[in-house]
């Protein structure tokens, strides 16, 4: 029997193939990766509107607890202060003024700077307003104060004091957080001492 071999005709793959393989990685490497950097950037804006609440949280620890600010004020309420000319800034702050007459207002010129925190990678505070959510205000900046004995939060806005007498205070405060894509979170503060991210 005589054997006669075939010459089988190898076959891989053509310039054409590998050209559509290689486009069909790349497009769907390209949409992970957009989404990928989307997703991080959704990430990093909750985790800064959580440590935007837990430092109002600090400040409400502080104000309801016998915290000491300098070397023998141990009367002091404490709180946290936002202000749109200072977008990736805000401050903890110590009311110095004595209770009753506090005005529960941030004056860095009276020395009460305790903290101030400033916001990295391009986020910023985009706005403040107070009032029900049903008809909220916007603002330019926003201090609320905790004060011994009760967590309750006196809420004030554009600098103007209502803690002695609880005038021109308002029952509510929200921040928004905004990312550098125009993404958005917000921090608010409840009259009540509650604090929430939405």
């Amino acid at each position: 029997m005589k054997h006669t071999q075939h010459a089988e005709k190898q076959r891989g793959f053509t310039l054409a193939e590998l050209i559509v393989v290689t486009g069909i990685l790349v497009l769907i490497t390209g949409v992970m990766l957009a989404n990928n950097a989307r997703f991080g950037g959704a990430i990093l804006l909750e985790n800064l509107a959580y440590d935007v609440a837990l430092s109002v949280r600090k400040a409400q620890v502080y104000g309801i607890a016998v915290r000491r600010f300098g070397q023998t004020n141990f009367s002091a309420g404490y709180g946290m202060h936002f202000s749109i000319d200072t977008p990736a800034v805000y401050v903890l702050f110590a009311d110095t003024s004595p209770p009753g007459t506090g005005d529960g207002i941030y004056q860095s010129s009276q020395g009460e700077l305790v903290e101030e925190v400033t916001m990295q990678r391009g986020f910023y505070v985009s706005g403040l307003f107070v009032g029900p959510e049903s008809s909220e205000v916007s603002i330019d900046s926003l201090d609320i104060l905790f004060r011994r004995p009760e967590p309750d939060a006196f809420i004030s806005a554009n600098g103007i004091s209502g803690v002695a007498n609880h005038a021109s205070l308002y029952e509510r405060g929200r921040v928004i957080l905004e990312s550098p894509r125009g993404d958005r979170a917000s921090v608010v503060v409840e009259s009540t001492g509650q604090i929430a991210v939405q």
